[in-house]
């Protein structure tokens, strides 16, 4: 369906074969003429489920661009771990193109529909419970995935659309083994919600009323025949026709139905957003502006550089992470929003004088942080800005990927379908989103707004944060990002740090503690060491520490060094990585 960028034919993985028809050569101009030396590191791909990584690889054997194997890898992980992603949800997508250094910020979060009103999760003055605002039809937005691929693929791709969706269908015709993620949170989220009530949710997760058993065999035709109409068809399959009307009248039926309609989905677009950086240690750290939280870890780095040296021991740098995330989690959590409506003001923000005088309000242990004021004295238009209150509540259903193809081309990937299994309701194979409850729901006439109120075709606040990190010389350093809600920030924020200024691998950055510190409380993993010193370590120092088991982190990074990929996936989860050689080397 559309033009790629270089012809293939060659047979895969998985018994893939790309055709030729309507593809277009690309230049082939070589790297060196762009300034840059060749690449010689290989490819690399990192996702929360094996299947995905297969997927990913397939696309980078044959020598697919990065977007190639980030869309056949979530493609999968859509049927592989329906509670995190899927075709119903939203992603943000982060691409570098080396040749020219190009980085653009692709956002696919989901959109409220026109009849959304900002009180449309109140009731009688007090704010639905979130169980209730979950499983309503007022919860779903218009999906962003389908437009997503579509609108990266055109820009980007060198395969051709169709093989991209090869791996998933076969593997929906196949079956797969359940992974024991999955099938860990069926009973749960039976007894909280409704999957196991819903029409073809009930049928496919709890088959005879039974919630699906770790390595059970499971098929999934109906994602198969929806995937194939997208490869033929391209996103009008998904954005109108009889798979759009079947999303509106899911959305728009009992209980508490919501507005969503036909024309809502046939409206969606896809933005390309900038991307912001700024410098940390010798590296130079870049990440997408709203409605991603990512430019808050560049608040994060920025204090935590205030608050340490580089003769400051592990206790002085634990500690600078905690007061640094109090401190930029208080901005976020006020000032962001969708910029489509909202100013945000990032720059601001981020300027260095600002950040200078918030490291000096640095809250004490027992303080409850506040938002800080990034205006100018007398700047009376910042008052315009200085928001009600946030409220948000934002749960973890969410999945990460990073690849670099063999180009150096890297794609980080953040995709959700907010809490797991999103709504529970179900279309043509896969489930929809619930991501309107990543607004602010509660709602008082006559106070201030939120930043991240409730409005007709707004996208809501996302803490997914993809980043992509360069070194001194400007070449690919790291490329990150994980699942998690609101605690996305915390997670790729300690990432950061731990390959950055404490030199450690990726897998040893995935596989740290996670420390958690928004508001007032902290939360420290005790279970993976040495989380239980920095728990006492935090008490001692007057914090409030809230001692948790787990964590919901999915950290899937990669990282270069020394001409060398080296890559991780969290061990919270179920994920692999994959390397390609660099041709040299595989020889």
């Amino acid at each position: 369906m559309h033009a790629c960028r270089i012809a293939i034919s060659v047979s895969l993985t998985l018994a893939i074969f790309l055709v030729t028809t309507g593809c277009s050569s690309a230049p082939d101009t070589p790297k060196e003429e762009a300034g840059r030396s060749a690449w010689t590191a290989g490819a690399m791909a990192t996702a929360a489920n094996p299947h995905a990584v297969e997927a990913a690889m397939a696309m980078l054997r044959a020598g697919g661009h990065a977007v190639d194997a980030a869309i056949a890898a979530h493609a999968v992980l859509g049927l592989v771990e329906p509670q995190s992603s899927g075709l119903g949800g939203g992603a943000f997508m982060l691409v570098y193109e080396r040749e020219d250094g190009q980085m653009v910020f692709h956002d696919g979060r989901e959109i409220a529909p026109a009849g959304a009103t900002v009180d449309m999760f109140m009731r009688d003055g007090k704010v639905m419970g979130f169980l209730d605002a979950w499983q309503s039809g007022k919860s779903i937005g218009v999906p962003g995935v389908v437009a997503l691929y579509e609108d990266t693929h055109r820009r980007y791709g060198k395969l051709p659309w169709a093989s991209l969706f090869q791996p998933a269908i076969d593997l929906a015709r196949e079956g797969f083994v359940v992974s024991p993620r999955m099938a860990n949170f069926l009973p749960r989220v039976a007894e909280l919600g409704r999957l196991d009530e819903n029409p073809g949710a009930a049928d496919y997760f709890y088959p005879d009323g039974v919630p699906l058993q770790a390595g059970q065999h499971l098929q999934n035709p109906e994602y198969a025949d929806t995937l194939t109409r997208i490869a033929r068809e391209g996103s009008s399959a998904f954005y109108s026709g009889e798979i759009a009307r079947a999303i509106a009248e899911q959305a728009q039926a009992g209980p508490e139905p919501g507005t969503l309609t036909v024309e809502d989905i046939a409206a969606y677009r896809t933005r390309e957003r900038k991307v912001l950086c700024r410098p940390f240690r010798d590296n130079r750290v870049c990440a997408p502006v709203a409605p991603s939280s990512a430019t808050a870890q560049l608040m994060m780095l920025s204090l935590y550089d205030a608050f340490t040296d580089q003769n400051s021991d592990r206790n002085t740098q634990l500690r600078a992470m905690v007061d640094a995330q109090r401190l930029a989690y208080a901005d976020r959590d006020h000032y962001y929003g969708d910029p489509d409506f909202v100013s945000v003001p990032l720059q601001p923000l981020l300027a260095p004088d600002y950040l200078r005088q918030r490291a000096a309000q640095r809250f004490a242990p027992d303080a409850l942080p506040r938002h800080g004021n990034p205006f100018a004295a007398g700047q009376q238009a910042a008052q315009q800005l200085l928001w009600g209150a946030d409220t948000t509540e934002e749960v973890a259903g969410t999945s990460h990927l990073s690849i670099v193809d063999a180009e150096g081309n890297a794609v980080s990937m953040t995709a959700t379908v907010e809490a797991p299994f999103g709504s529970g309701r179900w279309v043509a194979g896969f489930l929809l989103n619930n991501e309107m409850t990543d607004f602010a729901r509660e709602y008082t006439p006559g106070e201030a707004p939120q930043a991240n109120a409730v409005a007709p075709r707004k996208r809501p606040r996302s803490s997914m944060s993809p980043i992509i990190v360069f070194d001194a010389k400007d070449e690919l350093r790291m490329v990150t990002g994980s699942p998690g809600g609101n605690s996305i920030p915390a997670y790729v924020f300690k990432s950061l740090v731990a390959v950055l200024d404490w030199n450690m691998t990726p897998q040893e950055a995935a596989d740290y503690p996670n420390i958690v510190a928004r508001g007032k409380d902290v939360r420290v993993e005790v279970s993976v060491a040495p989380g239980q010193e920095i728990a006492d370590l935090l008490e001692q120092a007057g914090y409030s520490v809230q001692q948790r088991e787990g964590e919901n982190s999915g950290l899937h990074l990669i990282v270069v060094a020394d001409g060398q990929l080296s890559g991780a996936a969290d061990s919270r989860r179920e994920g692999t990585v994959g390397t390609l050689p660099a041709p040299q080397q595989a020889r």
